[in-house]
C-alpha cells in the first residue's frame, strides 16, 4: 500500500474480516483511522488530494473554530483536534478478541484515549473516546465524538463523483424506519473547486429524550462502484449527531453526543477528571446489498440479547390487553380475556396502562403515583396475577417510569422534577422526574421494583410518551443535563435487572422512539411502533429490519370482531416479521376467526428460529406513500445456514402483477408450509419463488427448506 509523503502506517490490524489502518502525519503528529474490508487493496494515497482528518474530533471552549464557512454547520477539525498530538498505540489480545488504544496529548495538559474493541466472531467494532484533564484548570468541552472514520473512499480516484451514497433512516411517530438514500452530490458534499478552502458537512441527529425521533442513529456510506459499505450506529439514549464531512477528495463520517451547536451540550472537566463518550458501533464490508449490510450492523446486539433469560430464546408469544380494554384494565375484564385465550399458546400476559388510575381520570394524565386502583382491582392485583398464572401465563405490567401525569399527586412535587430556567419542565400532559436525585430513585425503587416484587410480575413494559427536548437545568448546559438524566434513567433499568433477575423488559416509547442500540441491548424486545391497527404495519415492520433485530421487534396483531378473515390473516402475517403480540376483541370472536388466528400461531412457532437468526432482504414496491401504499412488499428472511427461509408477502392497493417473484438467492428450496386466511400456493422455479396474488390487502407467508443435504 503506497502512502503520501510525510505519512506512515502506524499499525494495520486484522479484526475478523476487517482491517483497522492507522495513518500518521509525522510532521504534525496527527493520526487518522481507515476502516477497510479484508482483502481489498486501496489506491496509492498520493493519488488523492486529501489531508489527515484527526482521529480525535473535539472542540474546547476558547479554541479556534473550524473556519472555511463552517460556523454553525460543524465543529469538525477545530483547533482542538490539531493540538491533540499522537503519542503511542497499544493493542491487547485476549481470548475474547482485541482492544486497540490510541493515546494522544495536548501540550496544555489534556489527554485522550481512543478505544477500538473487536470481539472474536463478531462483525462489528465498538469505539469510544475518553478525555482526561491533567492540567490545573478546568476545561470546557463543546464537542467530543465517539468515532471518526476517515479516507472514504480509498478505492476510487479523485473525489469519486457519482460513486458515493449516504444511506440513513428517517423516523417519525407511527412511520418509523424509512430509508433515505442520496448521492453525496444531492447533499452538496462535493469538494469545492478550491480544494480545502470550503467545508462541506451534512450534520443530522436526534435531540431530546426520545433519541429516535426524526432519524435513527444510523449512517452508511456506500462506494457504489467498488461495492464497499461503511456503517456506524450510536448507542445513546439522549441527543446524538452524525456528520458526513468533506473539505478535500476524501470523505469522513463521525458522530457521538450532539455538540454545543447542535444539542446545546458542553461539559466541564475538572483537573484530574475523565469524561468518556457513549459507544459507537462501526463496521465495513465488501457487499452489494444494503439489507445484508444492515443485518451485519444489527448483529452487534446479538451477543447481549442471546445472553438474556432462557424463556426468551424460543421467542414466546405475548398478549397485551391495551387494545382490548383501552386503558381500563380490571380484574373482571382480564378474567374474561384469560378465559378466551387460555391454552392458545401465549407465554406472557401484559397488563397495560390504567391499572393505577383514579375514578374518572384518564390513564394518560394519572401515571406517577402507581397505587393500584381499588375500583378496578377490588381484591388487589395479587388476585389478577394469580389468575394469569393459573391460565398458564407469566404476568407483566406497564410503567412510565420517568414521567408524571398532570393529574397525579407527584405532578406537584416540583422540587423533585426536572426544570428549565428554574421552572418545571412541562409538556402537554407531563412533567419529568429528575432521575439524578437519590430520593427520586429510591421512591421509584419502592413504586416500581417494589410493585414488581410484591405481585411477582415477570415482565415490565417501560413506556415513555414525550420528550424533554434540548435539555434541563442542573448541569453546565441543558444538553449535559439531559445526558445526565438519561444516564440515570438507564442506570435505574440496570438496577431493576439486578434486583429482579430474569425479568423480561420491553422498551416502549410511544412505539419506536427509543429503538437505539443502548436500549435494545438492555431489553428483550421493543414496541416497534404505535401503528397497531394501521394497514401500513408490515411496511414499517419490514423496514425496521435494517436497524433492530426482528426477534426484538414486537408486532401487534389487533383483532376486531368486525374483521373479516382476510383482514385477520393480514394482521397475523404481519407478526411473522418480528415478535408476535396479540390484542383486541378476543372475547367476541367466532370459531372461524379463531381458526385463522390459531393457524397463525402454529405457523409463527414453526418459523421462529428463522426470525431469531437470519438475514432479511426486502423487495417489491409500495410507492411513495406509506399511508396509501400501492403494489406489494416481499420479505425474504434466510436462516444463517441458508437451509431454511421464510417469505412474507403483503399486497396493497393499486395494480398488482400477475406473478410476484422473490429471488431466493440459491436453488434447492421447496415450500414445506404456508399461511394465509385461505389456502395459498407458491411454486419455485430454480431460485425464484412465484406467487399469484388474487386479492388486495392480503398477507401470505411460506416456509421453505432445502431438503437435499447434498445441495
Amino acid at each position: 500500500m503506497g502512502v503520501r509523503m510525510g505519512l506512515k502506517i502506524v499499525n494495520d490490524y486484522e479484526l475478523g474480516d476487517m482491517r483497522a489502518v492507522y495513518l500518521l502525519d509525522e510532521e504534525r503528529q496527527l493520526v487518522e483511522l481507515l476502516l477497510l474490508p479484508e482483502g481489498k487493496e486501496i489506491l496509492p494515497l498520493e493519488q488523492k488530494q486529501q489531508n489527515i482528518d484527526p482521529l480525535i474530533q473535539l472542540k474546547m471552549a476558547g479554541d479556534v473554530y473550524t473556519g472555511s464557512y463552517a460556523g454553525g454547520a460543524t465543529m469538525h477539525q477545530s483547533e482542538s483536534c490539531y493540538a491533540m498530538k499522537y503519542q503511542r498505540q497499544e493493542s491487547v489480545n485476549t481470548p475474547e478478541g482485541k482492544t486497540v488504544r490510541t493515546f494522544c496529548r495536548d501540550d496544555r495538559g489534556y489527554e485522550t484515549i481512543h478505544t477500538l474493541v473487536f470481539r472474536r466472531g463478531e462483525r462489528t467494532l465498538r469505539s469510544t473516546v475518553s478525555f482526561t484533564n491533567q492540567s490545573n484548570q478546568k476545561v470546557v468541552l463543546e464537542k467530543l465524538d465517539s468515532f471518526n472514520l476517515c479516507g472514504i473512499t480509498p478505492f476510487a480516484p479523485g473525489d469519486a463523483h457519482g460513486k458515493l451514497k449516504l444511506h440513513r433512516i428517517r423516523s417519525v411517530w407511527s412511520a418509523e424506519g424509512r430509508l433515505e438514500s442520496l448521492p453525496l452530490e444531492d447533499l452538496q458534499l462535493e469538494p469545492s473547486w478550491s480544494i480545502g478552502h470550503a467545508v462541506r458537512c451534512e450534520r443530522f441527529g436526534g435531540i431530546g429524550s426520545l433519541p429516535v425521533n426524526r432519524f435513527f442513529p444510523y449512517a452508511v456510506i456506500e462506494d457504489t462502484e467498488n461495492h464497499i459499505f461503511w456503517g456506524a450506529q450510536i448507542a445513546h439514549n439522549a441527543s446524538w449527531q452524525m456528520e458526513v464531512f468533506r473539505r478535500d477528495e476524501a470523505v469522513s463520517m463521525s458522530g457521538g453526543l450532539a455538540d454545543r451547536d447542535f444539542g446545546h451540550w458542553k461539559k466541564e472537566v475538572a483537573p484530574g477528571e475523565t469524561f468518556t463518550t457513549p459507544e459507537s458501533i462501526l463496521t465495513v464490508a465488501a457487499d452489494d446489498d444494503l439489507d445484508r449490510f444492515s443485518c451485519r450492523m444489527t448483529s452487534a446486539q446479538e451477543r447481549k440479547v442471546n445472553a438474556g433469560p432462557d424463556v426468551e430464546q424460543e421467542l414466546p408469544i405475548l398478549f397485551n390487553e391495551y387494545c382490548t380494554t383501552w386503558g381500563n384494565p380490571s380484574h373482571e375484564n382480564i378474567s374474561e380475556i384469560l378465559k378466551a385465550i387460555e391454552g392458545k399458546g401465549f407465554t406472557y400476559f401484559v397488563i397495560d396502562c390504567g391499572w393505577f388510575k383514579e375514578d374518572g381520570v384518564p390513564w394518560d394524565v394519572s401515571m406517577g403515583d402507581y397505587v393500584p386502583s381499588k375500583t378496578l382491582f377490588p381484591k388487589g392485583l395479587e388476585k389478577t396475577t394469580e389468575a394469569i398464572r393459573k391460565a398458564g401465563m407469566k404476568p407483566g405490567i406497564w410503567f412510565e417510569i420517568d414521567n408524571v401525569g398532570s393529574r397525579a399527586h407527584a405532578y406537584q412535587e416540583t422540587d423533585r422534577l426536572l426544570t428549565r430556567d428554574g421552572k418545571p419542565l412541562t409538556t402537554q400532559m407531563r412533567r419529568f422526574w429528575d432521575m439524578r436525585r437519590p430520593e427520586v430513585i429510591e421512591d421509584l425503587a419502592q413504586k416500581v421494583i417494589g410493585t414488581l416484587q410484591k405481585y411477582g410480575f415477570e415482565y415490565m413494559k417501560m413506556d415513555y410518551n414525550d420528550t424533554i427536548g434540548i435539555g434541563c437545568d442542573g448541569a453546565e448546559s441543558l444538553g449535559e443535563g439531559l445526558r445526565q438524566n438519561m444516564q440515570a434513567s438507564y442506570d435505574f433499568i440496570q438496577r431493576v435487572k439486578r434486583e429482579i433477575p430474569g425479568i423480561i423488559l420491553e422498551n416502549c416509547a410511544s412505539g419506536g422512539h427509543k429503538l437505539e442500540p443502548l436500549m435494545m441491548e438492555a431489553t428483550a424486545m421493543a414496541s416497534f411502533s404505535d401503528a397497531h391497527e394501521c394497514r401500513e404495519i408490515p411496511i414499517i415492520a419490514a423496514n425496521l429490519h435494517r436497524v433492530i433485530l426482528p426477534r426484538q421487534s414486537q408486532i401487534w396483531a389487533v383483532i376486531r370482531e368486525t374483521d373479516d378473515l382476510r383482514r385477520i390473516g393480514y394482521s397475523m402475517t404481519n407478526t411473522f416479521l418480528g415478535r408476535m403480540c396479540l390484542s383486541g376483541d378476543v372475547t367476541h370472536l367466532t370459531t372461524e376467526q379463531w381458526e385463522v388466528i390459531t393457524d397463525g400461531i402454529v405457523f409463527y412457532k414453526k418459523v421462529a428460529p428463522i426470525i431469531k437468526n437470519g438475514v432479511s432482504y426486502l423487495g417489491g414496491s409500495v410507492g411513495k406513500s406509506w399511508r396509501h401504499p400501492e403494489g406489494y412488499q416481499t420479505v425474504l428472511r434466510k436462516r444463517d445456514d441458508c437451509r431454511e427461509a421464510l417469505v412474507v408477502i403483503h399486497t396493497f392497493d393499486g395494480d398488482l402483477p400477475e406473478i410476484i417473484e422473490v429471488d431466493l438467492g440459491g436453488e434447492g428450496y421447496c415450500v414445506t408450509d404456508s399461511y394465509s386466511d385461505t389456502p395459498v400456493t407458491a411454486r419455485i422455479c430454480g431460485s425464484i419463488l412465484k406467487y399469484c396474488p388474487r386479492n388486495h390487502w392480503k398477507g401470505a407467508a411460506f416456509y421453505l427448506r432445502i431438503e437435499n443435504e447434498n445441495i
